[in-house]
């Protein structure tokens, strides 16, 4: 069994929002929890700033915890808030760019879509 690498305190409430700063011009990440079932990771994208459009196996889940991005899915761009939450499905394009400021918590579970 593979080692889970956690970098928050267990049981204790956090402010996901506050787990990543700002930072001009750059794309900020902050792994919270990785093992071989998945990852939790927080992201603070300075405006205009984009992950380029790749594909992976895995489901994985944005929700957008502040400001707002546009992410596009299979070629069809939607544009998410805060609040809202968008299902990647594995193994189908996608790429994400802040419209404004944004920070989102990346869910992924690593298992294979069929």
């Amino acid at each position: 069994m593979a080692e889970t690498k956690l970098t928050v305190a267990g049981a204790d409430p956090q402010q996901l929002v506050e787990m990543t700063q700002y930072q001009q011009g750059s794309v900020v990440s902050r792994t919270l929890l990785q093992d071989e079932s998945g990852t939790l990771t927080v992201f603070s994208f300075d405006e205009g700033q984009a992950l380029s459009e790749h594909t992976v196996p895995y489901n994985a889940f944005i929700q957008v915890l502040d400001g707002q991005a546009e992410i596009t899915i299979g070629g069809k761009p939607s544009l998410v808030n805060a609040g809202e939450i968008v299902l990647m499905p594995g193994g189908i394009s996608h790429k994400v760019r802040a419209v404004k400021r944004f920070k989102m918590l990346l869910t992924m579970f690593k298992t294979k879509v069929a």
